[in-house]
């Protein structure tokens, strides 16, 4: 990559809840934690950012807010809404970011999903609201008043948020690239399909190995 690229390490929602054991995990979820670490020691960024899933009591994602089983969908908004159980409650142990990881290198946290009545799984726009509009975060004008050139995406889950995420990055003006030894997903059938939409949308697809970390 050229000396004038400036690249940017994502981290996407390690947190407890999304691991084995929370309220809505990723299979083999904890297997992140060796990778991320190592990412987050690298010189190879110039810049570290965190997202962190933080929903409120009650959020519309929430298959109990609906009185619907977890795992059901819904229409919302003209679009399809998957009914989680309950997760990353704001305050609640499970929504903090992961205690196994060093943090400190972390500039900026972007804590998403806090609006009661709209989901939010990209770290870069919320879902869809009832305007019909999916809201900036505030992350791409912030890497971008930072002359970031390249997104390099790791996280929870590969399926859900990570991938969002890639595809709003591309969207936004980045070379995005997707880190998929550092992801897990929530289903694991989903793989060769993840793999296709993020190629298709100009998403570079890479392991830990061609880092040269």
């Amino acid at each position: 990559m050229a000396d004038a690229r400036i690249g940017a390490l994502v981290v996407a929602d390690v947190q407890p809840d999304f691991m084995p054991g929370g309220a809505l995990p990723t299979q083999e979820g904890e297997r992140v934690i060796e990778p991320i670490t190592r990412l987050l020691a690298s010189p190879r960024f110039d810049l570290c950012v965190a997202t962190q899933d933080w929903h409120p009591p009650g959020h519309i994602s929430f298959a109990s807010r609906h009185g619907r089983t977890p795992m059901e969908t819904i229409d919302l908004y003209g679009h399809e809404q998957t009914l989680w159980p309950d997760h990353c409650v704001q305050g609640s142990a499970g929504a903090q970011l992961h205690p196994a990881l060093g943090w400190n290198r972390i500039a900026a946290i972007i804590r998403k999903g806090a609006d009661p009545d709209t989901d939010s799984y990209s770290g870069f726009r919320n879902n869809w609201n009832a305007q019909g509009n999916r809201p900036p975060t505030g992350l791409a004008g912030y890497l971008h008043e930072r002359n970031i050139s390249d997104i390099y995406l790791c996280g929870l889950a590969r399926d859900i948020c990570v991938k969002w995420s890639a595809e709003d990055a591309v969207d936004a003006g980045f070379r995005t690239w997707y880190i998929w030894d550092a992801t897990r997903p929530v289903d694991p059938q989903s793989d060769d399909r993840v793999r296709t939409e993020l190629t298709a949308r100009g998403v570079h697809i890479i392991d830990m190995a061609e880092l040269d970390l």
